[in-house]
């Protein structure tokens, strides 16, 4: 019988770390791949970062539905595993510094060498050529030299990184979308590919807005907005104060400014020649905010969402991670769910966004703990015996 997972039958090696490569596996394990988490002895960094506060919580985030195999690629042993992983693998993922799988006998050639099908998926910082290819790269970092920060936070004030990672999982949306197409071609052609993707390249379509005012300007430099529009030409577009918090509120078409009007009672703007079209609000956008600021701060943003809503204005109240975390609309639809976690205790954990009709959510799998699956992945897969991988054990490969 067919499976309703897109990707069951496909086995993928996940030698990659932190955010990036991982969030891209964890899609593909959600969508019905083996994905077999290949680590170091000492656990990866995401792992070992978990000895502080609760930096635990994002590896099992990340690593659910994976099985875990703990491995010292420096090792000849070693090695030697991860190629007959490789052999029997269809996609092999790393986000190490380029240069260094080649530098441990696992580079793209000779991978491919081994196995012609397979898909190499590599991301990294800022690319395997070019200028800045040696140039280390976190998440803050590129955040830096992409102008993410650059454009993030108020004018007067210093540049802000966004408060998500939004550079490693930029890029680690991009690298699944990459291997799904390359095995898709795969079963065109016959042959695996590599596929690549740079964190500073898959954050720059995002920067679309902000583009769009320097253009106006004759590309002259855009200055940082704050939470109004990237590229002034939204008005109202905006966070706006409430007796409790704040929401977000923008209208984007003439429809949508005369529902504001009509919420906030003031149907005597409606013919205002500064509020005219969209053109003229945004000429008057101070004038715009403040008459808006002065009729929400007089609610609580739940009232206020609640009576925008019931005019049909674009809006939402600015929630706080802990309501989001709560969010029954998530936890309706299974994206969110609370579990048990062997290690942890009460976690709350996301299900992929991605859904295939037909194939009902995959039943959530803890994180596993390091190398928990090292007898089955290298004994059942790989058949070795049991005094072979108990040797591995003392010799310290694994």
């Amino acid at each position: 019988m067919t499976s309703p997972y897109p990707l069951a039958g496909i086995t993928v090696i996940d030698l990659s770390q932190i955010y990036n490569g991982p969030y891209a596996t964890f899609l593909c394990a959600q969508a019905g791949a083996e994905v077999i988490k290949v680590e170091p002895k000492g656990g990866e960094h995401l792992r070992r970062r978990g000895v502080v506060g609760g930096a635990a919580l994002p590896f099992a985030m990340l690593n659910a539905n994976k099985r875990s195999v703990s491995l010292d690629l420096k090792n000849p042993q070693g090695r030697d595993l991860l190629i007959e992983m490789v052999r029997r693998a269809d996609v092999l993922v790393e986000n190490f510094a380029p240069g260094v799988t080649e530098r441990l006998g696992l580079g793209v050639a000779a991978m491919h060498a081994l196995n012609p099908r397979l898909v190499y998926a590599q991301s990294s910082g800022y690319g395997q050529d070019g200028l800045y290819r040696d140039y280390p790269a976190m998440d803050l970092t590129v955040q830096a030299m992409s102008g993410v920060m650059g454009i993030t936070g108020f004018a007067d004030r210093e540049p802000v990184k966004a408060g998500p990672a939004l550079c490693d999982f930029f890029a680690g949306v991009h690298l699944y979308g990459g291997i799904v197409t390359a095995l898709y071609d795969r079963e065109r052609t016959g042959r695996g590919r590599t596929v690549e993707v740079a964190m500073l390249d898959a954050v720059y379509a995002s920067l679309s807005s902000q583009l769009g005012m320097c253009f106006g300007q004759g590309w002259q430099e855009a200055g940082r907005t704050g939470n109004r529009h990237g590229g002034l030409a939204e008005s109202p577009y905006n966070v706006y104060p409430a007796s409790d918090g704040h929401i977000a509120i923008i209208c984007v078409g003439e429809q949508h400014w005369k529902n504001l009007l009509d919420a906030m009672g003031r149907a005597d703007l409606h013919d205002d020649p500064r509020f005219a079209s969209l053109t003229t609000r945004v000429a008057h956008m101070d004038v715009v905010d403040d008459l808006v600021s002065g009729f929400t701060r007089e609610y609580n943003k739940q009232d206020l969402f609640a009576l925008l809503m019931k005019h049909r204005v674009p809006c939402a109240p600015v929630r706080t991670l802990m309501e989001v975390v709560n969010d029954p609309h998530l936890h309706q639809r299974g994206m969110l769910q609370w579990i048990d976690h062997p290690e942890l205790g009460r976690i709350v954990v996301q299900a992929s966004p991605i859904r295939f009709d037909g194939a009902a959510p995959l039943p959530h799998e803890p994180s596993r703990a390091l190398g928990a699956d090292n007898e089955s992945v290298l004994g059942g897969w790989l058949g070795l015996s049991r005094d072979e991988v108990g040797r591995l054990a003392k010799d310290g490969v694994i």
